[in-house]
């Protein structure tokens, strides 16, 4: 049976940031996951999941400002201090909530810089952050973005950002695959998850085009959830998608 957990920084935008953990309980989620939490509290992060009772599926390394249209800057060599003070703060987070997933978003191609070193400088900080993390038991995942909503990204197709990915080479860092991203990049998103489900460390969804909840858009999900469950993916499915209409409505969709 699939596990699905839901992602509280794109579908509760209107509500406080703190109180999305028990909305989400009362929701029926036991799961969630989230973007970093910038200037929020974060030991009363950690006791508003507690006292959800909710396990945190995943949440992102700080990334910048994403409505403002940053990705992380992994590959900026200006953030370079600033990336590697701040893992160690996102490590400790994780460990405070039980979390064993961090997505680390790349960032976006720098102009004034060959792009092989770039990607260089992106292995290597994903290389020490990896090392730091398994120390944690915590996977590292890199995800790919599509390049209409994001363009400039490093990663914006399956084959591509797994070849990276191999040249890493460390256990604990793994593909994060969104469906709705590669569904406007690449489509075949039965037959990736097939093929790759085992690079797989975890799982997002929305329909496409326009970003909603599934069944709003051209993505068959019953087909695609039989395709999760018999790749043999046991990781959580977050839900990471622009609710039409009231949140709780847009659930309806969702296996019972």
């Amino acid at each position: 049976m699939l596990r699905f957990d839901l992602n509280i920084s794109i579908t509760m935008k209107e509500t406080p940031f703190l109180e999305r953990f028990d909305a989400a309980a009362r929701l029926g989620f036991n799961a969630v996951e989230f973007w970093w939490p910038t200037n929020e509290d974060l030991p009363a992060l950690v006791r508003q999941v507690r006292a959800a009772d909710l396990a945190v599926a995943l949440f992102n390394f700080d990334a910048g400002n994403l409505a403002a249209g940053e990705r992380g800057f992994l590959n900026d060599p200006s953030y370079q201090t600033t990336f590697r003070n701040h893992v160690p703060a996102a490590l400790e987070l994780a460990h405070q909530l039980g979390c064993r997933r961090i997505n680390a978003l790349a960032g976006k191609w720098l102009p004034n810089e060959a792009r092989a070193s770039q990607l260089e400088r992106v292995r290597e900080n994903l290389r020490w952050a990896a090392e730091l993390a398994a120390d944690a038991g915590i996977t590292i995942v890199v995800e790919s973005l599509n390049a209409w909503e994001n363009s400039g990204y490093l990663f914006t197709d399956t084959a591509y950002t797994l070849a990276f990915l191999n040249t890493i080479d460390m256990p604990n860092v793994a593909y994060q695959y969104d469906v709705y991203h590669m569904q406007r990049m690449e489509g075949n998103v039965t037959e990736t998850i097939r093929n790759h489900s085992a690079r797989m460390g975890h799982i997002q969804i929305a329909d496409s085009p326009g970003r909603n909840q599934p069944g709003t858009g051209e993505l068959n999900f019953p087909f695609i959830f039989e395709a999760i469950e018999a790749s043999g993916y046991n990781g959580y499915v977050g839900l990471e998608y622009n609710p039409r209409g009231p949140l709780a409505e847009s659930l309806a969709w969702m296996p019972k």
